[in-house]
């Protein structure tokens, strides 16, 4: 049995615009309720979040410093710094705490 990459290529490309398509044609009104419109709003930033978090615990050679990277960047966030800023202090904790796990281990 062959397989045709086109078929499958063209499929996916289907699939993908009527998945963008079908939201517009379907609501031709305003969007009104706020439960709603806040559901949308905060979509992209929990896809983002739900990509990025698996990445950040995978990317360092220890859990435990992927942790506390993450929590350093937290923190930092959460007190309205730059996303520079944030990077420099959570690559910083990382670099720190597997440093310490090679000193200990």
């Amino acid at each position: 049995m062959s397989h045709n990459v086109y078929i499958y290529i063209l499929v996916m490309a289907g699939v993908t615009y009527l998945i963008r398509m079908l939201p517009l044609v379907l609501s031709k009104k305003e969007i009104t309720s706020p439960f709603v419109k806040s559901f949308l709003y905060y979509v992209p930033y929990a896809c983002l979040a739900a990509m990025t978090f698996p990445a950040i615990l995978t990317a360092t050679s220890s859990v435990i410093s992927a942790v506390a990277g993450f929590g350093v960047a937290l923190i930092v966030a959460y007190r309205e710094k730059s996303l520079l800023t944030v990077a420099i202090w959570a690559c910083a904790a990382v670099f720190v705490v597997e440093r310490l796990l090679e000193f200990i281990g």
